[in-house]
Protein backbone atom coordinates (compact mmCIF):
# COMPACT_ATOMS: atom_id res chain seq x y z
CA UNK A 1 0.00 0.00 0.00
CA UNK A 2 2.68 2.71 1.07
CA UNK A 3 4.24 1.41 -2.48
CA UNK A 4 1.26 2.86 -4.77
CA UNK A 5 0.98 5.86 -2.49
CA UNK A 6 4.17 6.88 -3.02
CA UNK A 7 3.91 5.93 -6.73
CA UNK A 8 1.12 8.36 -7.08
CA UNK A 9 2.93 11.82 -5.51
CA UNK A 10 5.79 11.12 -7.42
CA UNK A 11 4.57 12.54 -10.40
CA UNK A 12 2.47 15.06 -8.74
CA UNK A 13 5.08 16.69 -7.19
CA UNK A 14 7.14 16.69 -10.36
CA UNK A 15 3.78 18.42 -12.17
CA UNK A 16 3.33 21.17 -9.40
CA UNK A 17 6.82 21.90 -9.30
CA UNK A 18 7.45 23.73 -11.93
CA UNK A 19 4.06 25.75 -12.26
CA UNK A 20 5.54 27.29 -8.39
CA UNK A 21 8.38 27.96 -10.14
CA UNK A 22 7.18 29.77 -12.99
CA UNK A 23 4.45 32.14 -11.21
CA UNK A 24 7.10 33.94 -9.04
CA UNK A 25 8.92 35.98 -12.78
CA UNK A 26 5.33 37.06 -13.60
CA UNK A 27 4.72 38.85 -10.32
CA UNK A 28 8.19 40.14 -10.25
CA UNK A 29 7.86 41.53 -13.77
CA UNK A 30 4.26 43.74 -12.73
CA UNK A 31 5.72 44.65 -9.58
CA UNK A 32 8.73 46.47 -11.34
CA UNK A 33 6.56 48.55 -14.25
CA UNK A 34 8.02 52.35 -13.28
CA UNK A 35 5.34 54.33 -12.34
CA UNK A 36 5.11 57.71 -14.84
CA UNK A 37 6.23 61.32 -13.26
CA UNK A 38 5.02 63.99 -14.57
CA UNK A 39 7.12 67.30 -14.18
CA UNK A 40 4.52 70.25 -13.50
CA UNK A 41 4.81 73.81 -11.95
CA UNK A 42 2.01 74.70 -9.31
CA UNK A 43 0.00 77.66 -8.42
CA UNK A 44 -2.44 79.41 -5.79
CA UNK A 45 -5.83 80.89 -5.85
CA UNK A 46 -6.14 84.87 -5.89
CA UNK A 47 -8.31 87.39 -4.73
CA UNK A 48 -7.33 90.01 -7.28
CA UNK A 49 -10.62 92.54 -8.46
CA UNK A 50 -12.04 91.02 -11.94
CA UNK A 51 -14.11 92.63 -14.54
CA UNK A 52 -15.72 90.80 -17.19
CA UNK A 53 -15.94 93.38 -20.11
CA UNK A 54 -16.36 93.09 -24.07
CA UNK A 55 -15.22 95.82 -26.75
CA UNK A 56 -17.24 97.11 -29.92
CA UNK A 57 -15.67 99.91 -32.42
CA UNK A 58 -16.64 103.23 -32.77
CA UNK A 59 -15.98 105.00 -35.88
CA UNK A 60 -14.96 108.91 -35.86
CA UNK A 61 -17.67 111.09 -37.83
CA UNK A 62 -18.41 115.03 -38.48
CA UNK A 63 -22.75 114.85 -38.39
CA UNK A 64 -22.72 118.12 -39.85
CA UNK A 65 -21.63 119.28 -43.28
CA UNK A 66 -22.88 122.43 -45.36
CA UNK A 67 -22.35 122.58 -49.24
CA UNK A 68 -21.43 125.53 -50.44
CA UNK A 69 -23.75 125.77 -54.12
CA UNK A 70 -23.69 128.57 -56.76
CA UNK A 71 -26.91 130.71 -57.12
CA UNK A 72 -26.66 131.91 -60.79
CA UNK A 73 -24.90 130.42 -64.26
CA UNK A 74 -21.78 131.57 -65.11
CA UNK A 75 -17.86 131.49 -64.94
CA UNK A 76 -16.02 131.39 -61.48
CA UNK A 77 -14.24 134.48 -61.18
CA UNK A 78 -12.12 134.50 -57.83
CA UNK A 79 -12.05 131.80 -55.48
CA UNK A 80 -10.83 132.43 -51.54
CA UNK A 81 -10.99 128.25 -50.90
CA UNK A 82 -8.12 126.47 -50.00
CA UNK A 83 -9.23 122.93 -48.88
CA UNK A 84 -8.65 122.17 -45.26
CA UNK A 85 -8.72 125.91 -44.47
CA UNK A 86 -10.77 126.82 -41.80
CA UNK A 87 -13.61 129.39 -42.44
CA UNK A 88 -15.83 131.21 -40.29
CA UNK A 89 -19.95 132.39 -41.75
CA UNK A 90 -20.46 135.13 -43.99
CA UNK A 91 -16.95 134.93 -45.76
CA UNK A 92 -16.70 135.13 -49.25
CA UNK A 93 -15.22 131.73 -50.89
CA UNK A 94 -16.04 132.44 -54.76
CA UNK A 95 -17.08 135.21 -56.81
CA UNK A 96 -19.28 134.22 -59.96
CA UNK A 97 -19.53 136.49 -63.51
CA UNK A 98 -22.96 135.45 -65.15
CA UNK A 99 -22.44 134.71 -69.58
CA UNK A 100 -24.31 137.97 -69.83
CA UNK A 101 -22.23 140.35 -67.96
CA UNK A 102 -19.13 138.76 -69.92
CA UNK A 103 -20.85 140.00 -72.95
CA UNK A 104 -22.82 143.07 -72.16
CA UNK A 105 -20.93 144.15 -68.70
CA UNK A 106 -18.69 146.80 -71.07
CA UNK A 107 -21.35 148.27 -72.29
CA UNK A 108 -23.13 149.05 -70.06
CA UNK A 109 -20.37 150.76 -67.92
CA UNK A 110 -19.51 152.59 -71.01
CA UNK A 111 -22.94 154.20 -71.84
CA UNK A 112 -23.20 154.99 -68.23
CA UNK A 113 -20.38 154.68 -66.12
CA UNK A 114 -21.67 155.32 -62.45
CA UNK A 115 -23.78 152.30 -62.32
CA UNK A 116 -20.78 150.52 -61.77
CA UNK A 117 -22.25 147.00 -63.28
CA UNK A 118 -20.24 143.79 -62.55
CA UNK A 119 -22.48 140.88 -62.88
CA UNK A 120 -20.75 139.01 -60.56
CA UNK A 121 -22.13 137.21 -56.77
CA UNK A 122 -20.51 136.46 -54.39
CA UNK A 123 -20.97 133.05 -52.79
CA UNK A 124 -20.44 133.25 -48.91
CA UNK A 125 -19.87 130.31 -46.47
CA UNK A 126 -23.39 129.32 -44.38
CA UNK A 127 -21.72 127.88 -41.32
CA UNK A 128 -18.10 128.34 -39.67
CA UNK A 129 -15.87 125.04 -40.21
CA UNK A 130 -12.99 123.69 -42.39
CA UNK A 131 -13.30 122.84 -45.94
CA UNK A 132 -13.36 119.32 -46.40
CA UNK A 133 -13.66 119.39 -50.07
CA UNK A 134 -13.48 121.86 -53.04
CA UNK A 135 -15.48 120.69 -56.65
CA UNK A 136 -14.42 123.54 -58.81
CA UNK A 137 -11.59 126.27 -59.29
CA UNK A 138 -11.87 129.78 -60.87
CA UNK A 139 -12.42 129.63 -64.74
CA UNK A 140 -14.99 126.76 -64.36
CA UNK A 141 -18.16 127.41 -65.66
CA UNK A 142 -20.83 126.28 -63.36
CA UNK A 143 -24.84 125.87 -63.31
CA UNK A 144 -27.34 127.56 -60.75
CA UNK A 145 -27.36 125.39 -57.98
CA UNK A 146 -24.09 123.06 -58.53
CA UNK A 147 -21.91 122.73 -55.53
CA UNK A 148 -18.98 124.29 -55.30
CA UNK A 149 -17.17 123.38 -51.91
CA UNK A 150 -18.06 121.19 -48.66
CA UNK A 151 -17.69 122.57 -44.90
CA UNK A 152 -17.52 120.42 -42.28
CA UNK A 153 -18.63 121.50 -38.78
CA UNK A 154 -15.77 120.98 -36.43
CA UNK A 155 -18.19 121.16 -33.54
CA UNK A 156 -20.04 118.07 -34.76
CA UNK A 157 -17.36 115.62 -34.28
CA UNK A 158 -18.78 112.47 -32.69
CA UNK A 159 -17.51 108.70 -33.02
CA UNK A 160 -20.39 106.64 -33.89
CA UNK A 161 -21.27 102.63 -32.26
CA UNK A 162 -23.18 100.26 -33.62
CA UNK A 163 -24.74 98.34 -30.36
CA UNK A 164 -26.20 94.99 -31.51
CA UNK A 165 -29.69 95.48 -29.52
CA UNK A 166 -28.73 92.57 -27.13
CA UNK A 167 -25.91 94.66 -25.06
CA UNK A 168 -28.32 98.16 -24.51
CA UNK A 169 -28.71 97.12 -21.11
CA UNK A 170 -24.96 97.48 -20.59
CA UNK A 171 -24.80 100.96 -22.03
CA UNK A 172 -28.27 102.42 -20.95
CA UNK A 173 -27.62 104.88 -17.99
CA UNK A 174 -24.22 104.88 -18.51
CA UNK A 175 -22.21 107.97 -18.08
CA UNK A 176 -18.81 107.50 -18.73
CA UNK A 177 -16.67 105.70 -21.14
CA UNK A 178 -14.06 104.76 -22.77
CA UNK A 179 -12.43 104.69 -25.98
CA UNK A 180 -9.43 103.17 -26.58
CA UNK A 181 -7.22 104.68 -30.07
CA UNK A 182 -5.16 102.54 -32.62
CA UNK A 183 -2.20 104.14 -31.12
CA UNK A 184 -3.36 103.61 -27.52
CA UNK A 185 -4.75 106.70 -26.34
CA UNK A 186 -7.78 106.90 -23.99
CA UNK A 187 -10.47 108.81 -24.19
CA UNK A 188 -13.41 109.64 -21.77
CA UNK A 189 -16.68 109.88 -24.18
CA UNK A 190 -20.51 109.84 -23.09
CA UNK A 191 -23.58 108.80 -24.90
CA UNK A 192 -24.77 111.68 -26.77
CA UNK A 193 -27.73 110.02 -28.36
CA UNK A 194 -29.09 106.94 -30.05
CA UNK A 195 -30.56 106.84 -33.45
CA UNK A 196 -34.29 105.66 -33.81
CA UNK A 197 -33.98 102.69 -35.98
CA UNK A 198 -32.35 99.69 -36.47
CA UNK A 199 -30.19 98.17 -39.10
CA UNK A 200 -32.51 95.35 -40.71
CA UNK A 201 -29.33 93.20 -41.67
CA UNK A 202 -26.98 93.36 -38.65
CA UNK A 203 -29.75 94.72 -35.93
CA UNK A 204 -27.84 96.93 -34.42
CA UNK A 205 -28.71 100.53 -32.96
CA UNK A 206 -26.27 103.42 -33.92
CA UNK A 207 -24.95 104.94 -30.66
CA UNK A 208 -23.76 108.97 -30.50
CA UNK A 209 -20.49 109.07 -28.65
CA UNK A 210 -19.89 112.76 -27.97
CA UNK A 211 -15.37 113.11 -27.14
CA UNK A 212 -13.71 116.53 -26.37
CA UNK A 213 -10.23 115.58 -28.00
CA UNK A 214 -7.16 117.88 -26.80
CA UNK A 215 -5.76 117.60 -30.41
CA UNK A 216 -7.47 117.13 -33.96
CA UNK A 217 -8.41 113.45 -34.75
CA UNK A 218 -8.83 112.40 -38.38
CA UNK A 219 -12.51 110.87 -39.76
CA UNK A 220 -13.29 107.69 -40.16
CA UNK A 221 -10.90 106.29 -37.72
CA UNK A 222 -11.94 103.17 -35.60
CA UNK A 223 -11.48 103.09 -32.13
CA UNK A 224 -12.40 100.80 -29.35
CA UNK A 225 -14.93 101.12 -26.79
CA UNK A 226 -14.22 99.24 -23.28
CA UNK A 227 -17.91 98.49 -21.71
CA UNK A 228 -18.08 96.70 -18.67
CA UNK A 229 -20.80 93.89 -18.26
CA UNK A 230 -19.78 92.67 -14.00
CA UNK A 231 -17.05 93.95 -11.75
CA UNK A 232 -16.49 91.66 -8.52
CA UNK A 233 -13.73 92.94 -5.89
CA UNK A 234 -12.42 89.66 -4.30
CA UNK A 235 -13.54 86.31 -6.39
CA UNK A 236 -11.10 83.31 -5.98
CA UNK A 237 -9.85 83.25 -9.35
CA UNK A 238 -7.07 81.12 -11.22
CA UNK A 239 -4.51 81.54 -13.95
CA UNK A 240 -6.34 80.49 -17.13
CA UNK A 241 -3.59 77.95 -17.62
CA UNK A 242 -4.73 75.69 -14.67
CA UNK A 243 -8.25 75.51 -15.78
CA UNK A 244 -9.15 72.26 -17.97
CA UNK A 245 -12.12 71.87 -20.27
CA UNK A 246 -13.03 69.38 -22.73
CA UNK A 247 -13.67 69.52 -26.59
CA UNK A 248 -17.63 71.30 -26.09
CA UNK A 249 -16.44 73.61 -23.23
CA UNK A 250 -19.31 72.32 -20.83
CA UNK A 251 -16.78 71.02 -18.66
CA UNK A 252 -13.91 72.16 -16.27
CA UNK A 253 -11.66 71.02 -14.04
CA UNK A 254 -7.94 71.52 -12.07
CA UNK A 255 -5.52 69.02 -11.14
CA UNK A 256 -5.31 69.57 -7.64
CA UNK A 257 -2.28 68.68 -4.91
CA UNK A 258 -2.92 66.54 -2.90
CA UNK A 259 0.48 65.72 -1.00
CA UNK A 260 3.79 65.97 -3.15
CA UNK A 261 4.11 63.97 -5.47
CA UNK A 262 -0.32 63.19 -6.05
CA UNK A 263 -2.61 65.71 -8.35
CA UNK A 264 -5.98 64.77 -8.82
CA UNK A 265 -8.84 65.63 -11.05
CA UNK A 266 -11.30 67.85 -9.48
CA UNK A 267 -14.79 69.61 -11.24
CA UNK A 268 -14.90 73.31 -11.31
CA UNK A 269 -17.72 75.94 -12.13
CA UNK A 270 -16.07 78.96 -13.51
CA UNK A 271 -17.30 82.51 -13.34
CA UNK A 272 -16.01 85.53 -15.20
CA UNK A 273 -13.18 85.26 -17.11
CA UNK A 274 -10.76 87.98 -18.50
CA UNK A 275 -7.26 87.52 -20.79
CA UNK A 276 -5.38 85.85 -18.40
CA UNK A 277 -7.73 84.58 -15.50
CA UNK A 278 -10.87 82.73 -14.33
CA UNK A 279 -13.34 83.05 -11.35
CA UNK A 280 -13.79 79.79 -9.59
CA UNK A 281 -16.91 79.59 -8.42
CA UNK A 282 -17.14 75.77 -7.32
CA UNK A 283 -15.82 74.07 -5.00
CA UNK A 284 -14.27 76.25 -2.41
CA UNK A 285 -10.46 76.60 -2.82
CA UNK A 286 -8.39 77.66 0.52
CA UNK A 287 -5.17 80.07 -0.16
CA UNK A 288 -3.05 76.75 1.34
CA UNK A 289 -4.50 74.71 -1.66
CA UNK A 290 -1.66 74.01 -5.05
CA UNK A 291 -2.91 73.82 -8.16
CA UNK A 292 -0.88 72.48 -11.18
CA UNK A 293 -0.21 75.61 -13.63
CA UNK A 294 1.65 73.82 -16.42
CA UNK A 295 2.35 69.74 -17.17
CA UNK A 296 -1.72 69.69 -16.79
CA UNK A 297 -2.59 68.18 -19.83
CA UNK A 298 -3.36 64.91 -20.71
CA UNK A 299 -3.13 64.02 -16.74
CA UNK A 300 -5.40 60.80 -15.76
CA UNK A 301 -7.70 61.67 -12.90
CA UNK A 302 -5.11 60.69 -10.45
CA UNK A 303 -1.61 61.28 -11.45
CA UNK A 304 2.22 61.15 -10.06
CA UNK A 305 3.73 64.27 -10.29
CA UNK A 306 6.63 66.24 -9.86
CA UNK A 307 6.96 69.69 -8.57
CA UNK A 308 9.59 71.75 -10.47
CA UNK A 309 10.38 75.83 -10.42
Amino acid sequence: MKKIIASYLLPLLVITGPMIGCSSPESTAAADVPVTVTPVTVTGISHEPMTNSFELNATSAYLQKWSVKSNVNGYIQTTQAQLNKTVHAGQVLFTIKTKEATSIGSVINDLDSSLRFTGTNSITAAAGGFLSEINHQAGDYVLDGEQLATITDTRSFVFLLNLPYELRPYLLNRKDLELVLPDGEQLPCSIQGMMPAMDSATQTQRIILKVNPSHPIPENLIAKVRVTQALKEHPVSLPKSAVLTNETQDEFWVMKMTDSTTAVKVPVRIGLENNDRVEILTPPFSDADRIVLTGNYGLPDTAKVKIVQ
